[in-house]
């Protein structure tokens, strides 16, 4: 049977987080103080992480992403990636960073058998890109979109949109892709900071972004036939150069059309991004638990899945877990 919640959403891409430590602070996302990251042997091996993979593409997973923290900074990630590619059944494998470090990976995961990157990159100002990350990589992250692009990786710019900050962003980023073949996801902020900072008031939202596209660049043409389950409402300006793309998680929530699973470094699985409960996958890996056990795992939290997050309730809890801990 396939992955079908009570909502009658089928679901068929797993996201998973290989690692919870990152080597960039966005405050949107970590503390400013020190962190507490889990430790080695609390992490999913590759033989783990493969195993559930394969128990979840039984069950009708098509589409894998990996994700973090930052997932450049687990080491021999290619490895996983390779046996990742290999499952039989897979038809899409994508990878989520930063960057930083992917000029110097980017070449052994295209021979891997990655073709998909999405790179976090909230502005083109060196100066703001460290007033967000805390850090001065600004150079090393676009090295690292040269080479991607020069192999020939399918590349998105996600960047998170926060009001009062990002605005000189949306223009500068759309005229980037443009330029360079490259879809702009912009996100609106989101309530999974580790300091508590979020509130509406600091959301730049996708309507706000658009007028201001249409305003300095061009007009936008909603592309039609897409893939409804697509967390991205995407555009394509008018003069037929360039996509943008909106994540509006706050503003136009797309959960009656989600189809993902997560599953975090330290093994517990997830039904959505805000998820209060989660399963544990890990201790049933660890202590014998057969691949019926673990495929009952996975379609409990299928069938747990609530209907949405109600970021807009009076009735909305943020997740005990900051977003690198939850895997992006």
């Amino acid at each position: 049977m396939p992955l079908i919640d009570g909502f009658d959403r089928l679901h068929d891409n797993l996201r998973i987080s290989v690692t919870d430590r990152c080597n960039i602070r966005c405050f949107y996302c970590m503390p400013e103080g020190p962190i507490l990251f889990l430790e080695r042997e609390e992490i999913l091996s590759f033989e783990e992480i493969e195993r559930v993979a394969r128990v979840a593409v039984s069950l009708g997973v098509r589409k894998l992403r990996l994700t973090g923290g930052e997932p450049l900074v687990r080491k021999d990630l290619p490895v996983l990636v390779e046996r990742l590619c290999a499952i039989p059944g897979v038809e899409d494998i994508g990878l989520t960073t930063n960057g930083v470090l992917l000029a110097g990976q980017a070449e052994a995961l295209w021979r891997a058998g990655l073709r998909r990157l999405n790179v976090h990159l909230d502005t083109l100002d060196a100066e703001r890109f460290f007033r967000i990350t805390r850090r001065d990589d600004f150079g090393r992250v676009m090295e690292g979109l040269d080479r991607a692009l020069e192999l020939g990786f399918r590349v998105k710019i996600n960047a998170v949109a926060v009001t009062n900050l990002c605005e000189p962003d949306v223009v500068p980023l759309a005229l980037y892709g443009r330029e360079r073949g490259v879809e702009i996801r912009y996100i609106e902020f989101m309530p999974l900071d580790a300091q508590g900072l979020w509130d509406k008031s600091k959301v730049l939202l996708q309507d706000q972004m658009m007028e201001i596209l249409r305003r300095e660049v061009g007009e936008l043409v909603e592309i039609p036939d897409r893939d409804p389950r697509a967390p991205a409402t995407e555009y394509r300006f008018a003069d037929g150069i360039g996509k943008v793309g909106f994540i509006s998680s706050v503003s136009k929530p797309f959960c009656l059309n989600c189809n993902r699973l997560r599953l975090t470094s330290d093994g517990k699985l997830r039904y959505c991004l805000f998820a209060i409960e989660e399963l544990d996958v890990k201790g049933l890996l660890r202590g014998g638990g057969t691949d019926l056990e673990l495929a009952e795992v996975i379609r409990e939290a299928v069938r747990r899945k609530w209907l949405g997050h109600e970021i807009h309730s009076t009735q909305f809890v943020a997740p005990p877990r900051p977003m690198y801990s939850i895997g992006g």
